[in-house]
């Protein structure tokens, strides 16, 4: 495997550059890129299959038409959602349209919110999030600070990326109200669905009336399909339109059409797909907690992030465990409010989770495999709010 490729770039490398440098060794397991496991399923994938050469031969339909159906299938009105290729996408457009001069954003949180509005010249006012706090957000001191600054737009993600943090919808809620006099305020949802401390807990349907808000989520994340690049955001119509107006014509792919018409049919075996990763994540939060001197964040995203013990550095355990082990992490050192001590850690099934502890035991602890216990674990839950 060529760990120059590692070294090369702020982002991690896609799945697809690790296969073309690998010299024909086995595929690594992913633990880098934030993938639900369990779905789509071995049938929606053998659908897929059958159907490849129409699905890549033709046009896609025009993004009001996909529209209608997502919006037939989760409830919300057309002329409040605009559809992008990828989450990416709508902050690009977003920062564009919407952002005139200044961003508040926690730290640490996904990239493309402080990257974004730098690279087109604006303020971003960063805000840190601690980590004697496990990095949780406190909605007042962030209004203080906003205020302070004079942002004129706010971000949350929630959860949050890196960490997973999870802020219950009522904070939320009072976070909107507070900040309604400002620019525009957007709630990153992306990973909200596999929330499980509290029912139905997105802001989707207060950000389509109320006059500063966008909820942004993501269809790639949650089904388990990067590469069908697909994300949409939530707003009032007007702020809806001016993103959707901006859009080109045919900004959606093929797949993501077969997905979205997929969507309703398939339903029932997506929210057992989350049901079988929140209990994952559990267990994996529980076999994580064993390993001495190893810190484990809370979550209610799809990941863990963990603070190494003293002494030790992710670059290095990130490429032992590439090399040795097969098993590709996401290590932070490059992403703002965290060093390389930290890494971001995807929930997977039991099987891949054994092989990742058995490669972190060996590099933290000397090799010594009696440190933590990899197989026959039978944790008892946690609850879902800290774990």
């Amino acid at each position: 495997m060529e760990l120059g490729l590692l070294r090369a770039q702020a982002h991690s490398p896609s799945y697809f550059s690790l296969l073309r440098s690998s010299t024909g060794e086995r595929p690594p397991v992913d633990f880098c890129i934030p993938c639900n496991p369990y779905f789509p399923t071995p049938e929606i994938f053998e659908y897929l299959g059958r159907n490849l050469e129409t699905i890549l031969k033709f046009y896609p339909s025009d993004a009001g038409t996909i529209a209608e159906e997502l919006c037939a299938t989760l409830g919300l009105h057309p002329k409040t959602v605009a559809m992008g290729n990828g989450s990416t996408e709508l902050i690009t457009w977003i920062d564009h349209l919407l952002v005139r001069d200044s961003l508040a954003v926690p730290i640490p949180t996904f990239g493309r919110w402080t990257d974004q509005p730098l690279e087109t010249g604006k303020r971003v006012d960063m805000y840190p999030l601690s980590e004697s706090r496990n990095f949780a957000l406190d909605v007042h001191d962030y209004v203080s600070f906003i205020r302070t600054r004079g942002s004129r737009v706010a971000v949350i993600c929630n959860p949050n990326n890196p960490d997973g943090g999870y802020l219950p919808k009522h904070e939320v809620l009072d976070l909107l109200d507070r900040l309604i006099d400002l620019d525009l305020v957007i709630v990153d949802e992306s990973f909200g669905d596999f929330v499980d401390a509290e029912p139905y807990p997105g802001v989707a349907a207060e950000a389509a009336v109320r006059p500063n808000v966008i909820v942004l989520r993501s269809l790639g994340k949650n089904f388990g399909l990067h590469g069908i690049r697909f994300g949409y955001m939530v707003a009032n119509p007007a702020l809806a339109g001016r993103v959707r107006d901006a859009l080109p014509k045919w900004n959606l792919n093929s797949f993501a059409e077969v997905v979205v018409f997929m969507m309703r049919q398939f339903m029932p075996e997506y929210q057992d797909s989350l049901t079988r990763l929140g209990q994952d994540r559990r267990v994996m939060f529980q076999q994580l907690s064993t390993m001495p001197g190893l810190s484990v964040f809370a979550s209610q995203g799809n990941f863990l992030l963990v603070r190494l013990p003293p002494g030790h550095d992710g670059v290095p355990l990130r490429d032992h465990l590439l090399t040795e082990h097969g098993v590709y992490v996401r290590e932070c050192g490059n992403k703002l409010g965290t060093t390389s001590r930290f890494l971001r850690l995807v929930v997977r099934p039991q099987d891949d989770v054994r092989r990742l502890l058995i490669g972190m035991t060996q590099f933290l602890y000397s090799g010594s495999l009696h440190e933590i216990p990899v197989t026959g674990l039978h944790h008892r839950a946690v609850n879902p709010i800290s774990a």
